[in-house]
């Protein structure tokens, strides 16, 4: 042996072994397209291409509400480079799409609804001059008054042939001649939150030889859009195709199927595969926003501060059309008394029309603005009584086993109080130094503060709750494949990764249930299973479920033969890492020695128990589960100037199981930074309907700056034993909690009521009066 060979053995030898890779459920696998994405390599529907390539641009409505007396289109048809202009004349099918109702048109005919809705869509053989020809499109308006005020949308004039009344649910729940010693009153208003997705909204449509079309989308629920696309272009299903390219990240439904329509049309039309992305404006303008909510509470208590009754009016804004309001709506009512115990309740809710942009889901809805109302209400009822509002919030406590005002008994894990315990208990971060070389920690951040003196340390608490998967009777149901060969399993669910991590989980509960290291997670399209929506959790629970029982299937068609070999019940068998070994330790082979080169494969679906509809008093087993989470947040306000600065938020959470720490944390920290712009500085305003500012420098999301230190002080895992994996949801319970615990800090620090969020900066000054 050399030397040089003696010293390179020798290195090897000293060279410590390599990491293991994460394996497995529990393990923090990482993201299999992280690489790509931090790259720049990930392949976005605003990359895409083909030959022949067309550019689209639509014609949107500049008045919130006019009608229509004529459209012209010569000018547009006739400028060189343009191949098509389509109005509603040229739908060939169903003119009316929705995600929950179907009463918004493709192309507004008659009646303009809300700024921003579509009047005309161009193909071009460039972007500019397709830009250019639906400017040219001369649209003659009569401007008519808009119904701004949702209040007003009951006597007002019917905004659409559905009238502006979109669903009422009356609560009835208990003694309504119920009342308390201690009574409280409050009126409070949030703001209308855009989801802001990361990434331009953009699509690509190419037509079919068979005189059908295929849309790439980065849709998060392809089926939904596929059979509203064929209605629209008056075809089968099986002619359209949805292919799913690159999400970058969701926080709502996605892709506006307003959007999808016009490119498919063009596309149709011109017979030329067509590209549309939208501007940042066009994403303001088109999608669906949180429902802006105004909410009158009146909370009864006995001297001790237990509640005896719950009173309360609920009102969405859903804007033009209806979308999924109703589902909004249901959530709002069903948790309008939060985690706590409420012997009686009395709730109205409303959700109506107005000339305001259209609302839709968006991450929390429904939950998060009835949490940030009766979340201030606790703080009156604690100042009322002059109890420590931690204290009054763990006498009120739910816990598994009551029942909600909608008399559904909570059958999951729900350790409101335990959580609530956890971040009480947790240390206060300490106080900033009152120096010039610490200025950057008071609110303003660097040069933006006023004095030291006029700040204000404030700790205020949140409780909240959402359900988990759809409600009141939704058919939730997902199918998944699992394929397995040469040592690499493949899974095949239409359940669109948008950053939850559905792929990795997959590849999760594969590995730990065949014990096979390399899994692959087909792209989506619509040629799959349908899996529905991704959102509210579900993909975890629902479309993790399927792909966990086609996994199992594969696993016995794996071990049958062993078990058979050696007199053996299959369950007492066990794969890990790879190996597969019987409880006596006879048997000890191998994955790849018992494939033997065979191909197994397996389908399931997985479908949880019914739920059904609220009756006429808003009664009924609507919820499948629930998540809970307890929110501490410490701020410190400058009280002449309003500014508020969010030091830190304490979290504690029931996830019933852990199944990926890394990615965990990663959504809880994103959700409570949404939750931050919720409470601070996210507010889509409008004047008469008229959208101001429709970019990113008028509409303020929260940066790594605004981000407050996030402490994790308690993840109970309490394992739902009707869920898969028994894990719950965690990403939606803290944005609807966040905003409620900034705002209850924010009271604490300056004795204000602060009723409206996000929180104005002249709702934290304090005068000298006061």
């Amino acid at each position: 042996m050399t030397n040089e060979a003696a010293t390179a053995t020798t290195a090897a030898e000293a060279a410590p072994a390599p990491e293991p890779i994460p394996h497995g459920l529990g393990a923090s696998l990482p993201a299999a397209d992280a690489r790509a994405k931090t790259e720049g390599t990930f392949p976005y529907a605003a990359d895409l291409w083909a030959e022949g390539l067309l550019w689209a641009a639509v014609l949107r409505s500049p008045h919130a509400h006019a009608r229509i007396v004529s459209i012209d289109t010569t000018h547009a048809r006739e400028m060189p480079g343009v191949r098509a202009v389509i109005t509603h004349e040229d739908v060939p099918g169903t003119a009316r799409h929705g995600r929950g109702t179907a009463d918004r048109p493709v192309f507004a005919s008659d009646v303009v609804r809300h700024h921003g809705e579509p009047i005309a869509a161009v193909a071009a053989d460039h972007p500019d001059t397709a830009r250019m020809a639906a400017a040219a499109v001369t649209v003659e308006y009569e401007v008519l008054d808009p119904v701004t005020d949702p209040e007003q949308a009951f006597e007002a004039e019917p905004l659409h042939p559905d009238g502006n009344l979109i669903r009422h649910i009356p609560l009835r729940h208990g003694d309504p001649d119920a009342a308390g010693e201690v009574v409280v009153e409050g009126l409070y208003r949030i703001g209308r939150q855009d989801p802001a997705p990361i990434g331009a909204e953009a699509g690509l449509a190419v037509p079919r030889p068979d005189g059908g079309v295929e849309l790439y989308l980065a849709s998060t629920d392809p089926h939904t859009d596929r059979d509203t696309a064929a209605a629209c272009f008056g075809l089968e299903q099986d002619r359209v195709k949805i292919v799913v390219t690159g999400v970058p990240g969701a926080t709502a439904d996605r892709e506006d199927q307003g959007f999808q329509l016009p490119l498919g049309l063009l596309a149709l039309k011109t017979g030329c595969p067509v590209k549309l992305t939208a501007t940042r404006e066009e994403s303001f303008l088109g999608h669906v926003h949180r429902h802006p909510t105004l909410l009158r509470y009146r909370h009864h208590a006995d001297a001790d501060g237990r509640l005896i009754k719950v009173e309360a009016q609920i009102l969405l804004d859903a804007g033009a059309y209806a979308d999924t309001s109703g589902e909004a709506l249901a959530a709002a009512v069903g948790f309008a008394c939060g985690p706590y115990v409420v012997p009686n309740a009395f709730i109205e809710g409303w959700a109506v029309r107005t000339n305001n942009p259209p609302s839709g889901h968006v991450r929390g809805e429904g939950a998060m603005q009835v949490c940030a109302a009766y979340e201030a209400q606790m703080d009156k009822l604690a100042k009322r009584l002059g109890v420590d509002p931690a204290e009054l919030r763990l006498r009120n406590a739910l816990a598994t086993g009551d029942v909600l005002p909608t008399g559904q008994t909570v059958t999951c894990p729900a350790p409101v109080a335990e959580l609530l315990q956890a971040v009480r208990e947790f240390p206060l971060p300490p106080l900033p130094k009152d120096t010039p070389e610490d200025e950057w920690l008071l609110p303003g951040g660097p040069e933006g503060a006023g004095e030291p003196g006029a700040v204000r340390r404030g700790v205020g608490y949140g409780l909240g709750m959402v359900h988990m998967l759809g409600a009141e009777g939704a058919d939730e149901v997902s199918t998944a494949t699992v394929k397995v060969h040469d040592g690499v399993a493949t899974v095949l669910c239409a359940a669109v990764e948008t950053g939850q991590g559905f792929t990795t989980l997959a590849r999760q509960i594969v590995q730990e249930t065949l014990g096979i290291d390399e899994v692959h997670v087909a792209p989506v399209d619509t040629d799959q299973p349908p899996a529905g929506p991704g959102s509210r959790g579900r993909h975890t629970w629902v479309s993790g479920g399927a792909v966990e029982r086609a996994a199992k299937m594969v696993r016995t068609q794996l071990l049958q033969p062993l078990a058979h070999k050696f007199g053996m019940s299959t369950e007492l068998l066990q794969i890990t890492d790879g190996k597969i070994t019987s409880y006596d330790g006879v048997l000890s082979t191998t994955v790849a020695e018992a494939m033997d080169g065979k191909e197994l494969w397996a389908t399931a679906q997985c479908r949880p128990h019914p739920t059904e509809p609220l009756d006429g008093a808003g009664q009924g087993d609507a919820f499948v589960g629930m998540a809970f989470c307890a929110i501490r947040a410490v701020v410190d306000v400058d009280i002449e100037l309003g500014s508020v600065r969010v030091v830190e938020l304490a979290l504690a959470q029931d996830v019933g199981r852990v199944l990926n720490p890394a990615q965990l944390v990663a959504r809880i920290e994103g959700a409570v930074t949404q939750g931050v712009g919720i409470a601070l500085t996210e507010n889509l305003r409008t004047a008469r309907g008229i959208v101001r500012h429709p970019d990113l420098t008028g509409y303020c999301l929260p940066t790594a700056l605004d981000t407050p230190d996030i402490r994790i002080v308690k993840l109970v895992e309490e394992r739902d034993v009707v869920a898969p994996f028994g894990a719950k949801a965690v990403s939606a319970v803290p944005v609807v909690t966040s905003p409620a615990a900034i705002a209850s800090a924010v009271r604490a620090a300056t004795g204000r009521p602060v009723n409206r969020l996000p929180i104005r900066p002249q709702a934290a000054v304090v005068t000298n009066q006061q």
